[in-house]
């Protein structure tokens, strides 16, 4: 389901990503702003989605990495954007070397810290001094989302909650939005009762949501286990027609390696998606930013987890390109 794309007039505007840390960096938000719009983007689409901005007086963006190919027409349109209201741009990705390290490091509305914190944190972080304290909640549903639950804020905020149920409730919530997919129309409705601290189990229908995605993971994981295949440094899986996120950290379990990768193709668009999980030390997103462009794909993420969307007829050289740029990371 797409987002609407005639709407962005809001005096507060939030753009938040669409997986779980985007939920809760955007429910976080919108519990600063109560008054605030949501949509959601994407690194791809959000410059197109600022260049649709009018007339705002607060925007907030939230967990979207910064694209490559754009980043001088995106750090362009944001300078120009934060002369004319108040900008927060909240992210924890690894910014592109290529270009905006120098010129963003200094910008007050920038709030960028890729050393380990989710942006949910980041978002609680900055308007801390507008929310009730029980949004840290929220906050840790989206580092557990987000594979971020160690840092030092979060560690020292589970105390306050017992963490068995901080899980459960993460859990669910993770699990659900997995299962719906990009209906952002869903997920803006989990946004708002989030942003007054409901619990995810409370909101109608996650429950049977999250079973349902807990039977699906399942066969997930035994069509990786019955078809994996095994690089030199890597093991990946093609087509589960599932979620790839999933089936990549199977993929490195079943596969024994410590980089697992998962693909699925889009025939319509002529080109592979994939998702990677690392259980090691080689950096993925720097791999996935220098080898993928060179097979006229894009790709990045964190050190750890990334995703990268190939052409069809370049599959196969990319992932023995990417399998052998891990052998030399791991040498060095």
């Amino acid at each position: 389901m797409k987002e609407p794309h005639d709407l962005l007039t809001a005096k507060t505007l939030i753009l938040t990503h669409g997986d779980s840390d985007g939920i809760c960096s955007g429910a976080i938000a919108k519990s600063a702003y109560p008054d605030a719009s949501v949509y959601f983007t994407n690194p791809v689409s959000l410059l197109d989605k600022l260049n649709e901005i009018r007339d705002v007086k607060n925007l907030i963006i939230c967990d979207i990495a910064i694209n490559e190919r754009h980043c001088f027409e995106l750090y362009s349109r944001l300078q120009d954007l934060a002369k004319k209201c108040n900008l927060y741009y909240i992210d924890h990705h690894p910014l592109p070397e290529s270009c905006m390290e120098d010129e963003k490091g200094g910008e007050e509305w920038f709030y960028n810290d890729c050393t380990g914190p989710c942006s949910s944190e980041l978002t609680f972080r900055a308007f801390e001094d507008l929310l009730s304290r029980d949004m840290r909640r929220v906050a840790i549903y989206g580092a557990i989302g987000d594979f971020c639950d160690n840092t030092p804020h979060v560690k020292h905020w589970v105390r306050d909650w017992d963490k068995r149920s901080l899980y459960f409730q993460a859990g669910t919530l993770i699990q659900a939005v997995l299962q719906k997919g990009k209906d952002y129309e869903f997920k803006r409705t989990l946004l708002n009762p989030l942003s007054r601290d409901r619990i995810p189990s409370r909101i109608p229908d996650l429950l049977d949501l999250a079973r349902d995605a807990a039977l699906n993971e399942e066969k997930i994981r035994v069509f990786v286990k019955q078809n994996v295949k095994v690089l030199k440094n890597s093991a990946y899986i093609v087509n589960t027609n599932n979620s790839i996120s999933k089936a990549a950290i199977y993929a490195a379990s079943y596969g024994r390696k410590e980089v697992g990768i998962a693909a699925e193709n889009r025939p319509k668009k002529g080109i592979y998606d994939l998702s990677i999980r690392s259980r090691g030390q080689a950096d993925v997103n720097r791999l996935l930013r220098s080898i993928a462009p060179r097979f006229g794909g894009s790709g990045g993420g964190h050190p750890h987890a990334g995703g990268a969307r190939i052409p069809e007829e370049s599959f196969e050289a990319f992932l023995h390109a990417f399998d052998a740029g891990l052998g030399e990371a791991e040498m060095r």
